[in-house]
């Protein structure tokens, strides 16, 4: 079967470069130099891989990538010439599943490519969109959350923040970090926004509040041991 993959990236040259490598693998490239015209074409088409540049024209990489994972599991490489670790983190946290950085060999791309779907094989669309942790349970594709099968209603960036500590259960996540992956790099508030629906979030979820932990001068973790 033909694989198709979303290449993103605003220098016409390297995307005309990578593309052709591509093609001659026999892979069907869908083209984006910009980040609204990849949602787009996102949405338009069905890919096996997207292709991500972070710095972009109207929209950058981690909005994009945000974007795509509330919808899809499809494999995400992230492409940049920013090689800091706090971005490769940042990548991570948002739903990347590999991080090149440029310059690269369009040549070892693909094999990087075929390397993540074969890991991934056989994996998006089936029971990943099931998140249950003792007395909590959220569904991603109707973005619905309960607790001992009962319903709660969660306001959508509520949702969202429950949905990326669920996702790191078990690990420490400053809140810069969670500030960034939840609202965005370009949100003009600050770290009191993520303990502000923190708290709310505690309250809807009542007896299953207790599985997000305040870890002093550091964070917030999900774990459902206490």
């Amino acid at each position: 079967m033909r694989r198709s993959i979303l290449l993103v990236e605003d220098d016409m040259l390297l995307r005309e470069l990578i593309t052709d490598y591509f093609e001659q693998e026999q892979w069907l490239v869908i083209e984006a130099d910009n980040g609204r015209l990849a949602i787009e074409r996102f949405e338009q088409h069905n890919v096996d891989l997207v292709v991500l540049d972070i710095m972009m024209p109207e929209m950058d990489g981690w909005s994009v990538c945000r974007h795509i994972r509330k919808q899809s599991d499809v494999p995400i490489m992230i492409m940049t010439a920013r090689a800091d670790d706090n971005d490769q983190l940042l990548g991570f946290e948002l739903g990347a599943d590999e991080y090149v950085t440029k310059p690269l060999s369009p040549r070892v791309l693909v094999a990087r490519a075929k390397a993540l779907l074969k890991r991934t094989e056989g994996t998006v669309g089936r029971e990943e969109h099931l998140l249950a942790y003792g007395k909590l349970s959220v569904d991603r594709l109707s973005h619905a959350a309960a607790v001992n099968g009962e319903p709660v209603a969660l306001s959508p960036k509520e949702y969202e923040l429950l949905l990326f500590l669920m996702k790191h259960a078990g690990k420490v996540l400053p809140r810069e970090y969670v500030l960034n992956a939840v609202w965005g790099y370009d949100y003009l508030g600050d770290v009191r926004t993520v303990d502000t629906h923190i708290k709310k979030l505690r309250a809807k979820l009542g007896e299953a509040g207790e599985y997000i932990h305040t870890v002093i001068r550091s964070g917030y973790k999900f774990e459902t041991e206490t």
